[in-house]
């Protein structure tokens, strides 16, 4: 499984806008013998723009973005594309423009919503698989973590859990025998042996994984139904951090 995770990019556009402003501002000074009525639109519009070129919806303007995609060997196809954002604008216009165009993208918006002041949560069924959308205000405008999930290349990867519950998959691509202990059960893989999976309820468990001539890693995960992680061993013998695969 990989994770891909294209560099952050922030707009050059921003100078542009310093320049209209300058420019507006000396506008000001040189009506200010008389009545001024700007025919110019707002500088500060709560409107926000759909950028075509995201890979999930997003607004052209932000401060901060990035997307990321696990896929399977062999799958083009994403098992999860992940959108995270900042965007300067107040968290209501933000919850304003997603709303609008998820809907437009056939996202049907689920019971279990939490909006206050601060924070959003919304959970979707998108025409591909289920989705979520958290948003929270913070200094300076809104930041955007945007999930969606592909049910069919799940099937395929045979990674989808069970209803309600958690998949947890198990990989040791090192040279050594791997062991992982976790909800009072024993799993041992062989070096070169295919990944197993396992169900588990929502909620956190502790695990430990060990490998001959290493000091045994010791570590927690939380999961929730729907999701599905994976825990590798890597070829030096080493442990990688828990991935959410879908």
């Amino acid at each position: 499984m990989t994770t891909v995770r294209p560099g952050v990019r922030a707009p050059a556009r921003w100078q542009v806008f310093a320049c209209g402003l300058a420019l507006f501002a000396s506008c000001l000074l040189a009506a200010s013998a008389g009545a001024f009525v700007s025919n110019l639109p707002p500088l500060f519009s709560a409107a926000l723009t759909l950028d075509p070129d995201a890979k999930l919806p997003a607004p052209t303007r932000y401060s901060y973005r990035g997307i990321h995609t696990t896929v399977m060997p062999g799958i083009e196809a994403p098992l999860r594309t992940r959108l995270e954002a900042t965007v300067p604008a107040r968290l209501s216009d933000v919850l304003v423009f997603y709303r609008t165009e998820l809907g437009k993208l056939g996202w049907q918006e689920q019971d279990g919503t939490v909006v206050t002041a601060d924070h959003v949560r919304l959970d979707f069924a998108s025409p591909i698989g289920p989705a979520a959308l958290e948003l929270d205000r913070k200094a300076g405008g809104t930041s955007v973590h945007l999930v969606q999930k592909n049910s069919v290349v799940a099937t395929r990867a045979n990674v989808l859990p069970a209803p309600g519950q958690a998949k947890l998959v198990f990989s040791n691509i090192g040279e050594q025998e791997a062991v992982l202990t976790i909800n009072e059960r024993t799993i041992p893989r062989p070096a070169g042996a295919n990944a197993v999976a396992l169900d588990l309820g929502p909620g956190k468990y502790s695990y430990r994984l060990g490998v001959p001539d290493r000091p045994a890693i010791t570590n927690s995960l939380t999961v929730a139904a729907g999701d599905t992680w994976e825990l590798t061993v890597g070829r030096d013998g080493e442990a990688w951090p828990p991935l959410q695969l879908y």
